[in-house]
């Protein structure tokens, strides 16, 4: 399943996650493992370079967080990051490097890569998403089975056992989801691939191509 693995689905010098991803190897692992993560290396940021902002919430100086945004630890905001009116972020949050996390979006133990753009009323819980993707308005990661059983990830005819009640998505790099879509909880999308506004989504999808609706999904040229 090597097209499932961490090393595949991302380029890990653009997050500072990169120890965490760097030992696991496929990526719905490092879900559980995010708050001790977070916790354990906000003690080792540069002090010049962020600020501490209240129990184990890190924020990097040159941050824009709008006042209106609600901030629960852990989490840590990257350099240049943009947290936008009435975001709210719930804890064990790591959102990269210029990343913009827009109005009224929601997010809960992700991994934001640098460079991420949820911006317009977004729902991110238990999901890690990749360097330079980008959710559309009001795209959502479902993250919770409607019978409550743990998550698979389907490839084909494939199925394999995440152990997880909680999970949503996993984007590559530069994966672009349109307007709307909803993705459901064992989504992984491999990089460089765009996903039709309006599209429900479920299992693996490959990289480098254009997903328009369930059993269409064509190469990209």
């Amino acid at each position: 399943m090597k097209k499932l693995m961490v090393k595949t689905l991302f380029n890990l010098d653009k997050t500072i996650a990169k120890d965490l991803l760097n030992s696991v190897t496929y990526p719905w692992e490092a879900l559980p493992k995010i708050s001790a993560f977070i916790i354990e290396l906000g003690k080792s940021l540069n002090e010049e370079e962020y600020d501490k902002c209240g129990e184990n919430i890190w924020i990097a100086k040159n941050a824009v967080v709008a006042p209106t945004a609600f901030i629960q630890g852990p989490a840590i905001i990257g350099k240049y990051a943009e947290i936008r009116h009435c975001a709210f972020i719930r804890g064990n949050a790591i959102i990269g490097e210029g990343a913009v996390v827009g109005n009224s979006t929601e997010l809960k133990n992700v991994i934001l890569f640098n460079k991420v753009q949820v911006p317009h009323y977004n729902y991110v819980g238990d999901s890690i998403l990749g360097y330079k993707s980008h959710m559309g308005a009001g795209a959502i990661t479902s993250n919770v089975k409607s019978d409550k059983t743990l998550v698979t990830v389907k490839e084909n005819e494939s199925v394999i056992e995440t152990g997880l009640k909680k999970f949503g998505a996993i984007l590559g790099d530069e994966v672009e989801v349109g307007c709307g879509s909803v993705l459901n909880p064992g989504t992984i999308v491999g990089k460089h691939t765009n996903i039709y506004p309006l599209s429900m989504v479920r299992g693996y999808i490959p990289c480098n191509c254009i997903y328009k609706k369930q059993g269409e999904i064509t190469e990209k040229r």
